[in-house]
């Protein structure tokens, strides 16, 4: 059982009420997490709000960098418990998880520990009346209590990377994971407790969106800025709450990413770039590819290569080495996906594979098993080219020219990410120029140098995170004049 994690001990609900989590794997239950209430969330926010008064506030910017590469180094001493947790929580594969998820959930803390450690700010000399003059010179202070909501696709990177920012600028932190995946941010408290970061300092809730958790920590008064990943509807909401008390949000929310295939790419590469592109995670990462345009002359070829690509996976158990394709998270998520599945099949759409549910055997059949699916044919009004999907799907469209596919992929109210795929440089140049998007990859998909900004346009997201950007929204930039 996971529980809520409060001023550095384990504790249950008071009304003690509590959630089932079932497996995506084949829905059994796995275990029961307690709901945290009004009495653990305002008891989470004192205690983080009383940590910035105690010892944490008290701690040299060394300091604090040698807890975050304490965090870091615990987290992979503990590298399979952390591996096992989240495969349980996701049904995602092992490889997955040991290459990249709780990799770069440890490497967050010690990118953003190197970055405070070598933070500048900014000085002038001033010219004053009496010829003296004056100095000018900004500091960067802790903004406060950040509340962090989390999404439950990539649970530990995800969190991290928003907590370790935050921890590293002199924050304090309440985090409410997903109640889909509530495992490692609760692990995560032991590691804390392990490498002596103060008491209160890193707190976590579980529960639910409205009216649970989610909307109690949006709410509260004593939380100062508050950062969001998930859905775009849900930070609306978020922000909503955010506005009383006029208090700062940083978001990463919906996608529907285009991928570019010009005629002279790589074409092997640029095949498994959107195969990963849109599959990986059984394509559920917010920057993944669900539309896909392809220049005409290689259109029907890189077709046919995609669905061999798709039609090769194998189902199975995380466990499983020769299984590389998982579940959806819930059932939940498996009917909204399957509805998309259904609204293309009804507005005429050539399924080039997939579009069901797969055959797997029988003590699997429970779970939220879904095909990839490769569709042709839709207009660009349907919805589902217009609207996230976030599963294990794409739409294939060919097109003619720069000038099309620019607007083609431009007409969306989201502006997350693209790929784009050409051997000529001086057109990928201009391609990342105009897509209107937070990111743009040439001839690759998902490479993350973290000092990099990382964020959304449009209806996307709001703000920047990834090396100096993040301390942009994780302290307060002051200024100090003194007279000569």
């Amino acid at each position: 059982m996971f529980k809520n994690f409060i001023n550095g001990e384990y504790v249950d609900s008071v009304e003690a009420k509590s959630f089932s989590k079932r497996s995506p794997i084949d829905n059994t239950v796995l275990y029961s997490v307690p709901e945290a209430g009004k009495v653990e969330v305002d008891a989470a926010v004192d205690a983080a709000r009383n940590a910035l008064q105690g010892e944490w506030g008290l701690l040299t910017t060394d300091q604090r960098v040698d807890l975050l590469f304490g965090v870091a180094n615990e987290i992979t001493r503990r590298f399979d418990d952390f591996v096992d947790a989240e495969m349980a929580d996701t049904g995602q594969h092992r490889h997955v998880m040991e290459n990249v998820f709780i990799p770069r959930g440890a490497a967050n803390f010690k990118v953003f520990a190197e970055t405070i450690k070598s933070a500048s700010g900014e000085s002038f000399q001033t010219a004053t009346p009496d010829g003296k003059g004056a100095i000018n010179y900004s500091i960067r202070v802790p903004k406060g209590v950040i509340g962090v909501i989390c999404p439950w696709n990539a649970p530990l990177m995800l969190m991290t990377w928003k907590v370790a920012p935050a921890l590293a600028c002199g924050n304090t932190v309440v985090v409410k994971p997903s109640e889909e995946t509530p495992a490692t941010a609760s692990l995560l408290g032991e590691v804390m407790n392990a490498v002596g970061v103060p008491r209160g300092v890193y707190n976590v809730i579980h529960g639910f969106g409205p009216d649970s958790a989610g909307e109690l920590l949006a709410r509260h008064p004593k939380v100062d800025a508050i950062t969001f990943t998930g859905e775009t509807r849900t930070g609306a909401a978020i922000m909503k709450s955010a506005s009383d008390g006029i208090r700062d949000v940083s978001f990463e929310l919906g996608g529907k990413n285009a991928g570019i295939v010009f005629a002279d790419a790589d074409f092997e590469a640029a095949v498994d770039g959107i195969y990963r592109a849109a599959f990986l995670n059984s394509g559920q990462i917010c920057l993944g590819t669900e539309r896909v345009y392809v220049e005409r002359p290689i259109f029907e070829r890189f077709v046919a290569a995609l669905k061999d690509r798709a039609e090769a996976v194998k189902y199975g158990r995380p466990s499983d080495s020769n299984a590389n394709f998982g579940p959806l998270i819930s059932q939940e998520h498996r009917q909204k996906v399957l509805s998309y599945y259904a609204k293309a099949a009804a507005d005429g759409a050539t399924i080039v594979t997939g579009g069901g549910i797969p055959d797997v055997p029988a003590d699997l059949a429970e779970g939220a098993w879904v095909q990839p699916t490769i569709w042709t044919g839709l207009s660009e009004t349907s919805a589902v080219v217009r609207e996230e999907i976030f599963g294990p799907c794409c739409h294939i469209r060919p097109f003619d020219s720069e000038n099309e596919v620019v607007a083609l992929a431009n007409d969306s109210e989201c502006g997350l990410s693209t790929t784009i795929w050409t051997q000529n440089l001086a057109r990928a140049h201009r391609m990342a120029a105009r897509i209107e998007v937070g990111i743009s990859w040439v001839n690759s998909w998902f490479l993350r140098d973290l000092r990099t900004p990382f964020g959304g346009s449009k209806q996307s997201g709001i703000g920047r995170e990834g090396g100096v950007h993040s301390l942009e929204f994780y302290t307060e930039t002051r200024n100090v004049c003194v007279k000569l």
